[in-house]
C-alpha cells in the first residue's frame, strides 16, 4: 500500500517524457549524488521525488527494492519511447491512466476510485471516509487523514482542469495541466458543493485496439470470457475505462470487425471468444501502426 507517494504533485505536461530521458541517458538520475537531480532535472527536490514516484506509478520504469537503485525501462515503456516519446496520442495517455489505475500496491487511491469505489457521484469525505475503510480492511493500516485527503486533491487534479475546480487559486507556477485530464474520466457537477462525478469517455475518445490491449492484459490466455466480467471485475476495462454496458459493447463489435474476438450471446451468459495469438505488447504496437 502507498498513499501519497506523489509529495502533492500530480503530473505535469512534459514530465513523462522529461523522466524518461533522463533515465535512458542516465538510469541513477534520482539517486546519483555525484550528480544533483535538481539540478539535471531542472524541478525541485519534492518534485523530483514525485516524478520518480510517478514514473513507477504508470507502469514506465522500475527499480529495484535493493542495492543500487538505478531505474530501467518497462517493456510498456519501450514501446512508447520507440511509438509515441513525447506522450501526444491519446492512447498513450489511456495506457498509462490504466497502470495508474490498476496500481493497488503503488497507487492505491488510484486503485480503489476506479476499481472498488462505488458512488458515481461524491464529495471528498465520501472517498476519504471510504478510502480509510479500504485501506484498513485491505491492509490492515490507517494512513493520517491529511494523507488520504491529499490523495483526493491529487487524484482530482490528475483528472480535472484546475481552473475549474478553484480558479482564483491557481498560481503561474501550477498553472500546468495533468495530461490525463484530456481523457474526461472526472467532472466537477457542482462547484459550490464540491460535488464530483465518475463520467464515460467520449465517443471517437478511446481506441478499440487500447480495449482490447487491457481486455489481453488481464486474461492471459484465457480464451473465453464472460462480458459481465470485462465489466466489473477490478482493472478490467469497464472499472478503469468507466465504460457502462452500451459503450463496452460498441468496442466489442469494433474489435469483432477487426477479427481478434467472436461475440457469442447465449440465454444467460454473453461471453467473447478470443480468435487471435496477439499478446499486449503486439496489440500496442497494432494500435500505434494503425496511426501511420
Amino acid at each position: 500500500m502507498k498513499i501519497r507517494g506523489h509529495e502533492t504533485f500530480y503530473i505535469r505536461k512534459g514530465w513523462l517524457y522529461k523522466g524518461l530521458k533522463n533515465v535512458k541517458q542516465n538510469p541513477t538520475v534520482f539517486t546519483n549524488k555525484a550528480e544533483n537531480p535538481m539540478d539535471v532535472l531542472g524541478i525541485g527536490s519534492n518534485m523530483v521525488k514525485s516524478l520518480r514516484y510517478w514514473l513507477q506509478a504508470v507502469g514506465l520504469t522500475r527499480e529495484p527494492k535493493s542495492g543500487v537503485r538505478g531505474q530501467e525501462f518497462t517493456d510498456l515503456a519501450d514501446l512508447i519511447w520507440n511509438n509515441d516519446r513525447y506522450l501526444e496520442e491519446l492512447g498513450t495517455l489511456w495506457l498509462l491512466h490504466y497502470y495508474l489505475a490498476s496500481n493497488k500496491e503503488n497507487a492505491t487511491s488510484w486503485y480503489y476510485f476506479f476499481n472498488e469505489f462505488v458512488l458515481s457521484e461524491f464529495k471528498k469525505e465520501d472517498f476519504v471516509t471510504m478510502l480509510t475503510n479500504f485501506t484498513i480492511t485491505e491492509f490492515g493500516v490507517e494512513s493520517a487523514l491529511s494523507s488520504y485527503e491529499d490523495d483526493f486533491t491529487c487524484l482530482i487534479n490528475t483528472y480535472v482542469s484546475r481552473h475549474k475546480v478553484n480558479p482564483e487559486k491557481v498560481s503561474p507556477e501550477s498553472n500546468m495541466e495533468c495530461p490525463f485530464g484530456e481523457l474526461g474520466l472526472v467532472d466537477l457537477v457542482n462547484k459550490k458543493e464540491k460535488i464530483y462525478r465518475k463520467t464515460e469517455p467520449q465517443k471517437n475518445m478511446l481506441h478499440s485496439l487500447i480495449v482490447f490491449a487491457v481486455i489481453l492484459d488481464q486474461e492471459k490466455d484465457n480464451p473465453e470470457i464472460k462480458i459481465q466480467d470485462l465489466l466489473r471485475k477490478p482493472c478490467n476495462v469497464g472499472r478503469v475505462f468507466n465504460l457502462d454496458i452500451i459503450e463496452l459493447t460498441g468496442h466489442l463489435y469494433q474489435i469483432e470487425k477487426l477479427g481478434h474476438i467472436k461475440v457469442v450471446r447465449t440465454a444467460g451468459l454473453d461471453v467473447i471468444k478470443i480468435l487471435t495469438d496477439m499478446d499486449y505488447a503486439t496489440c500496442i504496437q497494432t494500435y500505434y501502426d494503425s496511426l501511420v
